[in-house]
């Protein structure tokens, strides 16, 4: 099935489920959901799988949320979100719809234990850092936000006048860009933006794949 946009009513949907998020409204808005939302989500992944494959199979991620060691404890989550990558923190190219609008990212959403030896490690190396430094800077001057959770003061092991202490206090780093619902996230429009988008993250998850790649921890 190719991808003509998001179906009219994939906003108005999670705008009520925010308001109720409860067994009721899930099963009486099932059908937009998969209609509106999880279909067009598949069609869009599918497409844009023989240019970013690369880094792994399509995925949309489950609606349900997992509240076993959440304090918040309502079911559903309130957006749907696609992603191609090899390994969670390896580099992902990532899109969203929800009530915000139109999300696209890339990069390291999440970085184990060995993987934030290996982006520290990375940083570091004057060559390899620098080319980061580089892609994230472009990358925020085309509009995209540089994101991930960040130590408040140095890694251990590293001076504070390291010349990209600021990259090395990350604990993960990625960069994201949401386009507010508009007309064209129903149209064949969305499918320019999260390509052209990808596109632009291309060189940062190729980084993140070449020196973080994916965790050696046994999957939890």
């Amino acid at each position: 099935m190719k991808f003509l946009g998001f179906g009219e009513h994939a906003i108005d949907f999670y705008d009520g489920l925010e308001a109720d998020n409860s067994k009721v409204y899930w099963d009486a808005n099932k059908h937009l959901y998969q209609a509106d939302v999880r279909e067009p989500m598949l069609a869009l992944l599918a497409e844009l799988e023989p240019e970013f494959g690369g880094l792994g199979e399509p995925k949309v991620f489950r609606p349900y949320r997992d509240t076993r060691f959440s304090k918040e404890k309502t079911p559903y989550k309130t957006h749907c979100g696609g992603v191609i990558e090899q390994g969670r923190g390896g580099g992902a190219y990532y899109v969203q719809v929800g009530p915000l609008g139109l999300t696209v990212g890339g990069g390291c959403f999440h970085l184990e234990a060995d993987q934030l030896a290996r982006f520290r490690t990375a940083i570091d190396d004057s060559r390899r850092g620098d080319a980061l430094v580089k892609i994230i800077a472009k990358l925020a001057k085309a509009g995209f936000e540089i994101k991930g959770e960040q130590l408040k003061t140095k890694p251990r092991g590293y001076e504070l006048d390291h010349p990209r202490i600021d990259l090395l206090r990350h604990k993960s780093l990625y960069a994201s860009m949401t386009w507010d619902p508009d007309d064209v996230l129903h149209e064949r429009g969305s499918f320019d933006r999260v390509r052209k988008a990808w596109r632009a993250l291309r060189p940062f998850n190729e980084w993140a794949a070449d020196h973080v790649g994916v965790s050696e921890r046994p999957a939890r």
